[in-house]
């Protein structure tokens, strides 16, 4: 089968391999020549632009930063909705805002393409493991022809209602996961303010009600001093912009979100915007005066 693939950065380019190793055949563009020369080495075909994915492919992915990313490469010039054929799928796996989602799949709908939004939690690490957790938003019938093909790139494949459904899970994830590494950051500042060895406190507690996925993964590279990105605090600012643009739409207050925004914001006017956004803790380090690790 063939599977057309937009976007080659971080996650794109392994979600890639992943379909190329299931037996896919994949037609892959991007804008940038180096990404498309990692997926090619691999065994991927080149397209020139959206427009020729759409050509030779029924089942387009498109992985991208932001929602006018994804109405350039679908609405726009050389767009995937200038030759896409009807009956095409179309699988948005970027993280965007819902509305946003909403208004693609209307002018899909108009060309007589069917959409989902299938946003993805993970990072880097578990698009190259192909166990990312997938969020899938539009109709049911459509999520079903093509959840197989999503396994192949993530361990958990859930349906979660309408178009915009998937995106506004993903919202709701990165408020958790925001929130969570913001706390993390503030309890272990404070147990090194107080004296206590960090690495302790976290063995401590790890097994107890505290403890998360997020805990394993993000306070280790803290006491560490490694803020090589697997997701970029530059990306987190996006997606809460999107949550708390959502929640003002909807009347749902996110307090504890805006106060985790300003945190990244003063990060990213600090230079570390490219770096994990485990680099809340140097937020704290410098309010504090205390670092976690080296």
């Amino acid at each position: 089968m063939k599977i057309g693939f937009i976007g080659l950065g971080i996650m794109g380019k392994p979600m890639v391999k992943n379909l190329l190793k299931a037996g896919y055949e994949v037609f892959a563009y991007d804008v940038v020549t180096a990404n498309l020369e990692n997926v090619t080495t691999a065994g991927a075909k080149v397209a020139v632009s959206s427009k020729m994915v759409a050509e030779c492919c029924r089942i387009i992915i498109t992985m991208l930063p932001n929602s006018p990313h994804v109405k350039a490469a679908v609405c726009g010039k050389n767009g995937v909705l200038e030759s896409a054929k009807r009956g095409t799928i179309l699988i948005d796996m970027s993280s965007i805002a819902p509305l946003a989602s909403q208004e693609i799949a209307k002018a899909c709908a108009e060309k007589e393409v069917k959409m989902l939004d299938a946003p993805v939690s993970g990072g880097e690490p578990k698009a190259i493991d192909g166990t990312l957790s997938i969020m899938v938003g539009g109709d049911r019938t459509v999520f079903e022809s093509v959840k197989e093909l999503l396994l192949t790139m993530g361990a958990s494949v859930v349906y979660c209602g309408g178009i915009g459904a998937g995106n506004t899970t993903k919202l709701a994830n990165q408020v958790v996961v925001a929130c969570n590494i913001a706390a993390c950051a503030e309890a272990f500042t404070l147990a090194k303010k107080a004296g206590v060895d960090p690495q302790l406190v976290f063995e401590a507690i790890r097994g107890g009600l505290a403890g998360s996925t997020v805990m394993n993964a993000k306070v280790p590279m803290m006491i560490e001093g490694n803020y090589r990105s697997g997701f970029k605090v530059d990306l987190h600012i996006k997606d809460l912009n999107n949550a708390l643009e959502t929640g003002h739409g909807v009347g749902s207050p996110l307090p504890l979100t805006a106060q985790v925004m300003e945190m990244l914001q003063t990060l990213r006017a600090d230079g570390y915007g490219q770096e994990d956004h485990s680099a809340l803790s140097r937020y704290y380090a410098k309010v504090s005066g205390e670092k976690i690790g080296m």
